[in-house]
């Protein structure tokens, strides 16, 4: 038993000394450029009520999420995903009001999947919302505000791929498919199952013009020419107005100086069924998945009661540390500990170093030493990445 208390649950983890220190150091990083852009801090609860969560709103489904009972009975869920919850809440206390509000938030999403693929079910998320604007320059202003924040926490190689909800729809709508039908061929889009959407859309009785620019879709990722060749298969208003939309908003990332970051993927889905236009996903090295997810859901408000366009994203900070790591960023924060070794008779002059470093703006720590220790110690120290200082050999 006292074995098995020491370690954690599958999917969760201990975080500790050096990646702490990177992941609090990349959480200082972006929360200075969400504030510079005019973003206000909002903090929602660890749990709400199912409803919040349920499959009407169109979020995570039921079964992996985690749920339990209050004393009254009321199912309570941990959240998922934050952008219900802020919704939720801007619902309560902007019911009224019309003119654009910008929250920042961060703090831990819970998943209770089974298939882990080396994904954690506890993830620190950071993240933007605007609430009250349905225009160009609000989808541009998030897509660059995201790029200046993986930038400022330092991550220097990685793209953002930018795809358009309303592009597929139109596509259905046009084929003649049914709801159901529709998120089938969007599942297999998703992972690239050509053959499956294939054998689907036959089944499903579409006209050849219809079924080849579904299956078109898959391949209409890249930089801004693909926005040209996606318009040769968007023979509805519908998808014609999504790509519009994109050549728009390509140009106002270009006045941002962001472009370089950016690409598109029209064969772009997501989880959660409540975006409604522009979606996004940030990749880098070193990582599995997406780490960065946002997109536009002008119509999630209303299921809260108020009407308001609205988009947003949100980092995965514990997967954003993982890049930083591989990218050699592990020291970035933690080289500022220094740890002072002194002897017992040396102690009134440790303190008065001590207390001269910290008035320089040093974290120190003080640790007593005897001279067989002392290779001990310092090997400690290098591998947990803080600095010694030796009083007396300086």
């Amino acid at each position: 038993m006292s074995k098995r208390l020491v370690h954690t649950p599958e999917g969760v983890r201990d975080i500790y000394g050096a990646e702490f220190c990177l992941k609090a150091a990349c959480e200082k990083d972006i929360h200075e450029v969400l504030h510079a852009y005019g973003y206000q801090d909002i903090q929602t609860p660890t749990f709400e009520f199912f409803d919040v969560f349920s499959k009407e709103i169109g979020t995570t489904p039921s079964k992996e999420l985690y749920k339990f009972f209050d004393k009254e009975g009321n199912t309570l869920v941990l959240r998922p995903d934050f952008t219900p919850s802020i919704a939720r809440c801007a619902a309560k206390y902007y019911l009224d009001t019309d003119v654009p509000v910008r929250f920042c938030y961060k703090g831990n999403a819970f998943t209770n999947t089974s298939n882990l693929q080396g994904k954690l079910k506890e993830v620190t998320e950071m993240g933007a919302e605007l609430i009250g604007d349905n225009s160009i320059a609000a989808d541009a202003e998030m897509i660059a505000m995201c790029i200046k924040a993986l930038l400022h926490a330092g991550l220097v190689n990685f793209q953002v791929s930018i795809g358009e909800v309303e592009y597929i729809k139109g596509l259905c709508t046009q084929a003649g498919l049914d709801e159901e039908t529709e998120m089938e061929l969007r599942d297999l889009i998703s992972i690239k199952n050509f053959f499956g959407a294939q054998d689907l859309l036959e089944r499903s009785g579409v006209n050849e013009n219809c079924r080849e620019a579904l299956l078109h879709v898959s391949d209409l990722f890249g930089q801004s020419e693909i926005l040209t060749e996606a318009k040769k298969y968007a023979y509805n208003a519908v998808s014609m107005e999504a790509i519009e939309r994109l050549e728009r908003l390509y140009d106002v990332l270009c006045a941002y100086g962001v472009e370089k970051y950016v690409s598109f993927d029209l064969g772009m889905v997501s989880k959660y069924n409540y975006y409604t236009g522009i979606i996004f996903k940030a990749y880098t090295y070193g990582v599995g998945d997406a780490i960065v997810k946002g997109g536009r859901y002008d119509r999630l408000l209303e299921k809260f009661g108020k009407e308001a366009p609205a988009i947003g994203f949100m980092i995965v900070i514990d997967s954003l540390t993982t890049a930083l790591k591989a990218s050699g960023k592990t020291e970035k924060e933690a080289s500022v500990y220094t740890v002072l070794l002194y002897r017992e008779e040396e102690l009134k002059a440790a303190i008065e170093k001590a207390n001269a470093l910290r008035a320089d703006g040093n974290y120190v720590s003080m640790i007593p030493y005897r001279q067989e220790q002392k290779d001990e110690i310092l090997a400690f120290l290098r591998d947990s990445y803080q600095k010694p200082y030796v009083l007396g050999e300086e």
